[in-house]
């Protein structure tokens, strides 16, 4: 496992490469209302992407069709824009895409609530995005990479919540994908010495029912086995010797 420590020249790309992103996600969840089909939500976030000098890095990847994965509430990740998906009052709907920024990728995901939705789906995205917050406390330089995933776990369980565990969280620089690959499910092992410098993309996928999945007849839009909604809340960080940085959340809340 080759895991990379960026320069601080490459620390600083990535800054800007995540908050060129933040950007993208504030104004994509600007739009989110019943009416609004996933395909407009996709061509908002790539024109945004592009305004800023940057590239969709979803677009075309390993074959994907579009720039914006937009999953819809049992759709727990890598849901393909439609013009003929259209959001209602009630759904809840995860935003997952990234953008290279001179080299550099980020990667960001969140879901959000479309109109009143019901209040253990809020608590579902609550306690998802907590678990974020909660996993990268373990982020810091000399701790072991599976003390991320045990506190995501730990923080989750207790709420009876599945965990998936066929998608993982992974490494980030030079390309979307790098080593290592993050686990948000308990682990026995300790995994390697995080290291400041390194970039890391956490991203819980929370279910409020089973952790079990299924891949769509399309290959690409993995849902919840028993139909019920799934969460999804991803920063790419930065470890550093004290607590990490969060590259693509510059105002943290």
């Amino acid at each position: 496992m080759a895991v990379t420590v960026k320069s601080a020249r490459e620390i600083d790309l990535m800054r800007e490469a995540g908050k060129r992103l933040e950007y993208v996600h504030d104004r994509m969840q600007e739009m989110i209302k019943p009416g609004v089909s996933t395909w407009e939500i996709d061509k908002l976030g790539d024109k945004l992407i592009r305004e800023q000098g940057c590239e969709p890095n979803f677009l075309n990847y390993n074959g994907f069709p579009a720039s914006i994965c937009v999953s819809v509430n049992e759709e727990v990740v890598h849901g393909i824009p439609s013009k003929h998906r259209i959001l209602q009052d009630g759904d809840i709907v995860s935003l997952d895409c990234g953008l290279i920024y001179k080299g550099y990728h980020s990667d960001a995901a969140r879901t959000h609530a479309v109109g009143k939705v019901k209040e253990e789906v809020l608590k579902l995205m609550e306690v998802t995005r907590q678990s974020f917050f909660e996993g990268i406390k373990k982020a810091t330089d000399g701790a072991h990479l599976f003390e991320i995933s045990n506190a995501i776990a730990d923080y989750v369980e207790p709420y009876g919540y599945g965990i998936v565990q066929d998608l993982v969280g992974h490494g980030i620089g030079t390309k979307l994908h790098e080593d290592p690959q993050i686990p948000n499910f308990r682990q026995r092992r300790k995994g390697l010495k995080l290291r400041a410098g390194m970039t890391l993309a956490i991203e819980p996928m929370i279910n409020l029912g089973g952790y079990e999945v299924e891949w769509l007849d399309d290959d690409w839009t993995v849902v919840a086995s028993d139909g019920l909604p799934s969460a999804h809340y991803e920063n790419t960080i930065l470890v550093t010797e004290g607590e990490p940085e969060i590259l693509t959340l510059g105002r943290w809340s």
